[in-house]
Order: structure tokens, then sequence, then C-alpha cells
């Protein structure tokens, strides 16, 4: 997994130089086989990519066993699932700190720190804040348009006085942890560190193994939901291969990042092919978001506030579960094709074109900004 791309490094101390093959000896009196060892798990930017992710898997594995062990011993409860924000507030947790926890280790190892993730970058507060509002108008549209074609309807208020506010706080906390938790996984430390290190043929391998272990266990639901995306990113990510395209890793890394969004929703119970689809999609619309703001603080924002939205304000299903304490009151109404059936929303048909819109809003904003701020730069080192 030889680097492509070369994202910004935090500034350490120049490592011992590492062999460019095997076959160098080093130079040190170490002997080839020292060489080779150096060779196989480091490259020109310390610890190879693949080794960082399996390190960082297994790390992430043990704390969120070790941690869940804990809370489930003092608090049994969590136990029923039964879908309120209290619940779900401290199931959240406990991957987020098993997240946190890998995460400062691998860093620590790779002598960053965990802001170098996809989590620096200019105007954070404000992008969170934009992402945040894209993501409830985008899911009120394909409300919206749920509830116009007579495939979505609404019952009474669930909530009154202070019990609106009350869960409409304890919603939102709950949604930030979930948004930190899987943009953190999937868009700042996956993306960031496959960019680095991955190719076409490693992105290739990686596709085959989610695909191979779906095909051969057919795990969960909406599989070809998985296949689909995995298909529509091949020939795009094949081109970029086969012209050499420079920084054509950050692409490659945002394949396979997204087809693994959509495989790790396959587990939910309710979910169909349209609504694992969307939810790799939406993976993918996040990666172009880190790409275009410099950072993943728009994808959190966006992530928590289409989650809000949905469980809390309309009530509606998310990924098959319907929770407690959700504001307005709703049903699917009519063929699960156009309706989302139990998945929700999500799983309507009319979610792909809202992700697109979302998509095309994201280019045009961001995209524009980001060609302005490139001609600045060159005009003024053209002054100089």
């Amino acid at each position: 997994m030889e680097p492509e791309d070369n994202p910004p490094m935090p500034e350490v101390s120049a490592p011992r130089a590492v062999p460019d093959h095997p076959g160098q000896i080093d130079q040190s009196g170490s002997g080839p086989v020292l060489s080779y060892l150096n060779w196989a798990l480091l490259g020109s930017q310390g610890l190879r990519a693949g080794w960082s992710v399996l390190i960082f898997y297994y790390l992430y594995r043990f704390f969120n066993f070790a941690i869940g062990s804990v809370v489930f011993l003092l608090y049994p409860a969590i136990a029923k699932f039964d879908q309120s924000p209290i619940t779900g507030l401290i199931g959240e947790l406990i991957p987020l700190a098993a997240l946190m926890a890998a995460a400062a280790i691998v860093a620590r190892i790779e002598h960053r720190t965990i802001l170098d993730y996809n989590l620096t970058g200019p105007r954070r507060l404000s992008q969170f804040l934009a992402g945040a509002a894209a993501g409830i108008v985008a899911l009120s549209v394909l409300v919206g348009a749920l509830y116009w074609g007579g495939w979505l309807h609404f019952g009474a208020v669930a909530l009154s006085g202070v019990g609106i506010v009350q869960y409409a706080a304890l919603w939102a906390v709950v949604f930030l942890v979930v948004g930190l938790v899987e943009e953190g996984s999937f868009r700042c430390y996956l993306q960031f560190t496959l960019t680095r290190g991955i190719s076409f043929w490693w992105a290739l391998a990686a596709i085959a193994v989610l695909c191979g272990d779906l095909l051969l266990r057919t795990k969960g639901n909406g599989v070809w939901g998985v296949y689909s995306i995995a298909l529509l990113g091949l020939v795009p990510c094949l081109l970029l291969y086969l012209k050499r395209v420079e920084n054509s890793g950050f692409w490659q890394a945002a394949w396979v990042t997204s087809t693994a969004f959509g495989f790790i929703h396959t587990s939910n119970n309710g979910e169909n092919w349209i609504g694992i689809f969307a939810a790799a999609g939406i993976g993918f619309v996040f990666c172009v978001s880190v790409r275009l703001t410099g950072s993943a603080w728009w994808a959190i924002g966006c992530h928590a506030a289409w989650d809000w939205a949905e469980t809390y304000f309309y009530g509606t299903a998310d990924s098959g579960l319907t929770a407690q304490g959700h504001y307005m009151t709703a049903s699917p109404a009519g063929a699960a094709l156009w309706s989302g059936g139990t998945d929700g929303p999500e799983g309507s048909v009319l979610v792909i074109p809202v992700v697109l819109l979302i998509l095309v809003a994201l280019i045009a904003i961001y995209g524009r900004k980001k060609v302005a701020e490139h001609s600045a730069q060159a005009l003024e080192k053209a002054a100089i």
C-alpha cells in the first residue's frame, strides 16, 4: 500500500531512512532481516497505512469490549434496547470512548494528534453548523416528498410542554455522539489513513473482502445495496488508476470507506437495499465534503442533524428503529419502494435524488469557494 497522496503531517523529527525495497541492505549494519522488516512496516510517511488500520481495528475492538463490559455491568438496563435517549446515549458513548482511545494510541505511534485525522481546517464551527442546516433541510425535503405523494401519514403530536424541549435536547446530544462515532471512524481516521497509502488494487481487494463476507454469510439485510455501491465505484476508480491521475488515493479511499459504511448498516433490523445504498451514497457525499471543506466537521453536523430530524422531529423510523420521545408521529403508507416501509424515509427510492441534491449543493457552494481560494493563492504567488 505505497502512499499516493501526502496529507499534512505534524512537525516531527525526521525518521531514519527506510529502504526503497526489501533487497536494499540497511547501511546501519543491522543486516538484511531488519532491512526487510523495516520495508514491510514502514513507508515514506512512517507506519504503513495497512498496519495502521489493523492496529486501530483491534484496539477499537478491545476497548469497545472492555468499556462495554463495564457499562453493561453497572447499567444492565442498556441491554433492553428500549430506544430511549438515555439508553441510546450510553450505548453510543461506549464506541465513542473506544474510538478515541484507539485513535489516541495510533496517533501516538504515528507522531500525530487525533485532530490530524481530518478534524483540522478552517471555520470548523461554521462548517459544522452549515452541515447541520443541510441535514435538516435535506431530510425535510425527503419527508415533504413522501407526504405529498401520500407515502407518509402524520398523526397527532406526541409531546407537549417541557417534554418538547427536553427530548429535543437529549436526542440532539445522542445524535451528535452518533455523528462523532461514525464520521470519526470513516471520514476521519479511515479516510485520512487510507488516502495516504492505498492504490486501486488494494482498494479493490478491500471491496472484495467486504462483498465476499456478505456473499458467504448473507449478513443482515439489503446486501444488494453494498454490491451496488461497490460496482458503481469500480469504473471511476479504475479509470483514475489507468490514467495515473495524481493524488487519486483520496477517491480510492472514498470508494472503500463508503462501501464499508453501507456494509456496517446491513446489521440493522428493517433495512432494505435502497437504505443500504443510500447510506453508502451519503458516505461518499461526506467524503466529498471533506475534500471541499478541508475537514469532517460539515459531515458530522449533517449526519447528526439528519438523524435528529428523522428520529425526533418527524418521528419516522430510522434504519428500521422508532425511538421513544419523538415530537411528531408518522407512519409509512403504500408500497415500500416509495414509502420506505419499515426502514423509514431512508428506505424510499426518493432518498436517492435527495442524496444527489445534497452532493450538487455541496459542490456548487464549496467547490466555488475552493476555486476562488486556489485563484487567490495563485495570484499571491505570482505577485511574490
